[in-house]
C-alpha cells in the first residue's frame, strides 16, 4: 500500500438520471484535477426519486449506472466506488441496492447488495420502507486485497449502525472501508459523524464516506458531510452541505502508527 489521495464525492440528486450522471461526472472530474486516485460515489448517486418511480426505470438506471462508473473509470484511470443503484431482481418486481468498485481498466473488482434495509418510521413523521422495493443481500461484503490502495470493504449507508459488519471487514484485513450514504437529515444531525468515526476507531481503519445532501425530492432531505476519517478517528476532510469533494491522504505509515499505538485488534478476547 502506498500514500495516496481518496475523494467522498458529494452530491444533490434527483430524479433524474440525466442530471444526476453529469453531475457526478463534474465531480470525479474535479477530484481527478485534484489528485484523486481512489474515488467513491454516494449511495443512489444515479436516481434519487419515488419508490415507483425507481422501479419503473430500475432496467435503464442499473444499465446506465454501472456503464457510467466503467467509463469514467477507464477515462481519468482512477479507481471507482459506483455508490450504489437498482439492480433489478428477477420475478420480485424490486431490486438490489448495489454497490461496486471499478479499476482504472473498467473491471469489476468488487459487489455488494446491501444487506441491512432502512424500514423506519423517522420521529420528523417521514417513514421509510426500502424493502418495499429492495431485496436484502444475504452475503457478508467482500474485502478487495491491492497492493496499491490497500484493503477495500464495502458497506452501504444503515450498514453503519451495524458494527458487526466491519469487524467482518476487518477480520478479512480491510484497511479502507467505504460507506455510501443517503443519510437522512433528521437521523444524520445526531449519528451520522459519530457512527463514522466509532467504526474507524473500533478497526483502526479508513472510513471513505460518500453521501447525498439537501432537498433530493418533495419531502426528502439528506444531511451530507461527506467524509473520509482516519484510524484514530480524526477528520480528514468534510464536504459540508453542498456539492462537493471531501478529499485527504490515505497514508499506510499512519495506518501502522494507530494500530501500534492501540493494538486493540490485537487484544480481541471474543470473536
Amino acid at each position: 500500500m502506498k500514500s495516496y489521495l481518496a475523494a467522498a464525492i458529494q452530491m444533490t440528486s434527483v430524479p433524474s438520471l440525466h442530471k444526476n450522471l453529469v453531475q457526478a461526472e463534474e465531480l470525479i472530474e474535479l477530484a481527478v484535477r485534484r489528485g484523486a486516485e481512489l474515488i467513491g460515489l454516494p449511495e443512489n448517486f444515479s436516481f434519487m426519486g419515488e419508490e415507483k418511480d425507481k422501479l419503473g426505470q430500475a432496467e435503464e438506471i442499473y444499465l446506465e449506472s454501472a456503464r457510467f462508473i466503467k467509463k469514467m473509470a477507464q477515462r481519468f484511470q482512477v479507481t471507482i466506488l459506483g455508490g450504489s443503484f437498482p439492480v433489478p431482481v428477477e420475478d420480485t418486481g424490486k431490486v438490489y441496492n448495489t454497490t461496486i468498485l471499478i479499476d482504472p481498466s473498467g473491471e469489476e473488482l468488487s459487489r455488494y447488495f446491501k444487506v441491512h434495509l432502512f424500514d423506519v418510521n423517522v420521529p420528523d413523521g417521514n417513514t421509510y420502507r426500502e424493502s418495499s422495493t429492495v431485496v436484502a443481500g444475504e452475503e457478508l461484503p467482500s474485502v478487495y486485497y491491492s497492493e496499491q490502495l490497500g484493503n477495500i470493504g464495502l458497506s452501504v449507508c444503515y450498514d453503519v449502525r451495524f458494527p458487526e459488519l466491519y469487524r467482518h471487514l476487518s477480520d478479512q484485513g480491510a484497511e479502507v472501508m467505504f460507506v455510501p450514504a443517503a443519510f437522512t437529515a433528521f437521523t444524520g444531525k445526531d449519528h451520522w459523524q459519530v457512527l463514522l468515526q466509532a467504526r474507524a476507531i473500533e478497526n483502526t481503519a479508513y472510513i471513505i464516506a460518500p453521501a447525498q445532501t439537501g432537498n433530493n425530492y418533495d419531502r426528502r432531505h439528506t444531511h451530507g458531510h461527506a467524509m473520509i476519517i482516519d484510524p484514530w478517528g480524526v477528520i480528514l476532510a468534510d464536504a459540508g452541505e453542498k456539492p462537493g469533494i471531501a478529499m485527504a491522504e490515505i497514508n499506510p505509515s499512519r495506518l501502522e502508527q494507530v494500530r501500534r499505538q492501540m493494538p486493540s485488534l490485537e487484544h480481541r478476547v471474543f470473536s
